[in-house]
């Protein structure tokens, strides 16, 4: 029992530290709603989530996750993070993603690995630049309806000398995108059916951006996994809406 209690304080303090690790609030951006969520499945997880204010009106995002739960991947969640801080002021999103990649593979265990989307955004003019580790594509709604961004790349930590494809858009007054972790479109409901990423697609279109579409996709998930659902992954959401003219 003292063994028990013992682990038990020592997961809370991990949980702890963790959660100074994440975004203490999300960045008053002029022309912009910013919204974020965080749920790890255990104590600690290894989701994580960055907003970086950088100068001219220029601001990082960031939405990652490890591969596995639990201890192991929050200590790895956090030496990414460390990385991807460090190098974000030192090039654009590929080329951040190509130098964690190099770095990280050296210092975790080979069979963990880093999903991960790393945007650049101009407020001032809305240019947004984005590079994906392998992570899920992002939503874009927009007047013409919901687009997916594709970008490729390798999760990071898997192999040396990746390269990381480079994109860009400009979101345009009223657009808003979702950033979000896989532990969303892959929870189940009783009869084991996934939530999936049409139904996300599908409300993403239907509701505006910012704190109402977390919390439209919060309900409806609760909904559709019931009151008895076990969370079975890490869930981390973020959403960028530009206000309209």
């Amino acid at each position: 029992a003292e063994e028990r209690q013992r682990l038990e304080q020592e997961m809370h303090i991990a949980r702890l530290i963790q959660q100074t690790l994440l975004p203490k609030s999300v960045p008053g951006l002029p022309g912009y709603e910013v919204a974020a969520y965080y749920q790890p499945a255990r104590q600690v997880g290894g989701d994580f989530y960055d907003f970086l204010p950088l100068p001219d009106g220029q601001l990082g995002l960031i939405v990652g996750d490890v591969s596995g739960k639990g201890v192991p991947a929050a200590l790895v969640m956090a030496i990414t993070r460390t990385m991807l801080q460090a190098t974000y002021r030192l090039g654009s999103p590929g080329e951040i993603l190509e130098q964690v990649n190099n770095s990280l593979y050296q210092d975790i265990p080979p069979n963990m690995y880093v999903t991960c989307l790393a945007a650049l955004l101009d407020s001032r003019t809305g240019r947004l630049q984005y590079a994906n580790a392998g992570h899920d594509l992002p939503y874009l709604r927009h007047a013409d309806g919901v687009s997916k961004l594709r970008a490729t790349g390798m999760p990071l930590g898997l192999m040396p000398g990746m390269g990381y494809e480079q994109k860009e858009i400009t979101l345009m007054p009223g657009d808003s995108l979702l950033l979000y972790s896989d532990g969303l479109v892959e929870a189940h409901d009783p009869q084991r059916e996934m939530f999936g990423f049409p139904r996300v697609q599908g409300f993403v279109g239907a509701h505006p951006g910012g704190a109402t579409l977390i919390d439209s996709l919060l309900a409806e998930l609760g909904r559709f996994t019931g009151e008895v659902w076990e969370q079975e992954d890490d869930i981390t959401l973020v959403t960028l809406q530009r206000a309209r003219s």
